[in-house]
């Protein structure tokens, strides 16, 4: 199925003491080389999204390291737009991305994120459309200086749509408290743009992952047109982490902490999320979980009476796939899966079951996004949260810089329409 452009060999290493014994030892590495598209020396990524032209945008969520969280003085921003091959600009404005005071609001108690609606926050992901559109995810959740991970108010969490044509915001979706929790960490998003959805009057549908560490998990499902949103599979085993789950990257425990709270063990739910070609299926997996999950889309969307029983009775498990942060699809509907424990990008053939690994180096640690873009390449960001001060023994050990690798996509691959 995958053309190899690096030859997989054993390679044999003789042993200290000279007595010629030989062992086999790991390559570490396999399928298409990796091409650096973005080197990040500033601050710390999360998000990628790739537009039919070339242009390339990067989020740093307030929500998961301090540093990028705005305060009312420093030049930090929340989304920008990459524009050399080390360097960032805020996007759409850098007025945007402060809002008035900065993104946390002292005057409740305790402390909150702020919760302007025309203002950026936290956001969590950047994605592009089949229409080539740019939609940013805002968390409305940010870290305070002491690693707390502050309560979403109404108004931060929300869904805000740019035409790149214009730079302009056309269209802007704020979740009620009854969807955004104030423990919700809104993860990432896919979107369903196809004119036979009658029901959102040809604008689409919206797929969102709640990964919460405090277990509030879920899929939220957007209706582009009306704005209306809504949870489904809230609490089901399939998109909540699994007890005591513990990864390893570089050899290192996953441990969880925050604030300065005990170590746990990895709790965060559904996070890496993946719509099929056709848009018929939807594809996540939690955070703290090695499986893969899916369910019609069409279950997801319906709102009556028995459609959260008949959405639960949908999922199917396909399986383990590795540790996965993002998924991503391509033309032919191939699901591209993070295996942060072997340096790797996984693929999930849903016509015969099967994951196989479809590139892997020694450079790739965390794989936290994935962008297929209309070139035909798969550009995903490496960016070391395994070694962030959230994971045991709690101290910064990322080294700068963060990466945004990209490879060429397998059998002519590329964006999905």
């Amino acid at each position: 199925m995958f053309q190899r452009t690096r030859t997989l060999a054993i390679f044999l290493v003789g042993s200290a003491c000279g007595h010629g014994i030989h062992f086999i030892s790991d390559p570490g590495v396999y399928g298409p080389n990796l091409e650096v598209a973005h080197a990040y020396y500033g601050q710390w990524p999360t998000g990628i999204a790739v537009s039919s032209t070339g242009r390339m945008f990067s989020c740093y969520p307030g929500g998961l390291d301090p540093a990028n969280t705005y305060n009312g003085s420093n030049n930090v921003f929340t989304v920008g737009e990459l524009t050399s091959l080390t360097s960032e600009t805020a996007y759409p404005t850098l007025e945007m991305n402060h809002p008035p005071g900065g993104a946390i609001n002292y005057t409740t108690t305790p402390p909150t994120a702020a919760n302007y609606q025309n203002y950026l926050i936290g956001v969590q992901s950047v994605v592009i459309d089949s229409r080539d559109r740019l939609w940013i995810l805002d968390t409305g959740r940010v870290l305070a200086q002491n690693g707390e991970l502050l309560h979403a108010t109404y108004g931060g969490p929300k869904l805000v749509g740019i035409d790149l044509t214009t730079n302009l915001i056309f269209k802007t979706i704020v979740f009620p408290p009854d969807v955004a929790y104030p423990d919700t960490y809104l993860n990432d998003v896919r979107f369903d743009l196809r004119s036979n959805q009658s029901a959102s009057a040809g604008e689409g549908f919206a797929y969102i992952t709640d990964s919460s560490a405090s277990g509030h998990n879920a899929i939220i499902i957007v209706d582009l047109c009306s704005g209306e949103s809504w949870r489904h599979l809230g609490l089901t085993r399939a998109v909540r982490g699994e007890s005591q789950f513990l990864p390893f990257v570089w050899g290192q425990p996953g441990y969880y902490t925050e604030a300065g709270k005990p170590y746990t063990s990895l709790p965060l739910g559904s996070d890496g999320i993946a719509l099929s070609a056709g848009g018929e299926t939807l594809y996540w997996c939690p955070l703290a979980s090695r499986y893969l999950y899916s369910a019609p889309t069409a279950r997801l969307r319906a709102k009556g009476p028995a459609s959260e029983l008949l959405a639960q009775q949908s999922v199917v498990n396909h399986g383990q796939k590795g540790v996965s942060d993002g998924l991503e699809t391509d033309s032919n509907d191939m699901i591209y899966v993070g295996n942060t424990e072997g340096n790797a990008i996984n693929v999930f053939n849903p016509s015969n079951g099967t994951t196989l690994t479809f590139v892997r180096d020694p450079r790739i640690n965390w794989v936290d996004t994935m962008s297929v873009a209309a070139d035909g390449y798969l550009y995903f960001t490496v960016n070391q949260l395994n070694f962030g001060p959230s994971t045991y023994p709690g101290t910064d050990r990322r080294v700068r810089p963060f990466a945004l690798f990209k490879v060429k996509l397998p059998n002519g691959g590329s964006k999905a329409c």
